[in-house]
């Protein structure tokens, strides 16, 4: 018999304009238990400071996947059955550009396999924008080339 995860991967850190505060990792832990959440990503991975947070509250849990560190969870009553959901790294990289007198703005959702590879990654991205004032980082890549985005971090 099959499986059924249910899955939020388009998530943002306190770190991105617009968002909570209480982006945390605990709060995400706690909400997707409330929610019957299975799989959440991490949302902004090239954000320096919160992959730091990620590294400190996460462990690893096998097949790329993290979970919270138990000295962060917040206890619920409310929760039934206190599953624990797990962790996936991603991110998102919004590209604008103008194409045809017209600017196109195009947001690419990436799933990456580990926080070592948001490092590395993040690295290469910080050279063609900025990573530093958003949890979303801006850059001038077409939507083909973000296609192309594995060659361009490898």
């Amino acid at each position: 018999m099959t499986e059924l995860y249910i899955a939020d991967l388009h998530i943002h850190s306190r770190y991105s304009r617009a968002t909570s505060k209480d982006c945390t990792p605990e709060h995400l832990d706690l909400w997707a238990r409330r929610k019957g959440i299975h799989i959440v990503g991490t949302g902004d991975f090239t954000h320096p400071a919160w992959r730091q947070e990620l590294e400190e509250k996460l462990e690893p849990a096998g097949e790329g996947m993290y979970v919270l560190k138990d000295e962060y969870r917040i206890r619920d009553g409310h929760v039934p059955g206190e599953s624990i959901p797990r962790f996936v790294i991603t991110g998102e990289i919004s590209s604008i550009y103008k194409k045809n007198d017209k600017v196109r703005k195009v947001h690419s959702l990436i799933l990456l396999p580990g926080l070592e590879d948001a490092e590395r990654i993040s690295v290469k991205l910080e050279q063609i924008g900025n990573i530093h004032s958003d949890g979303r980082p801006i850059g001038r890549l077409t939507f083909l080339s973000s296609a192309r985005f594995p060659a361009l971090i490898q």
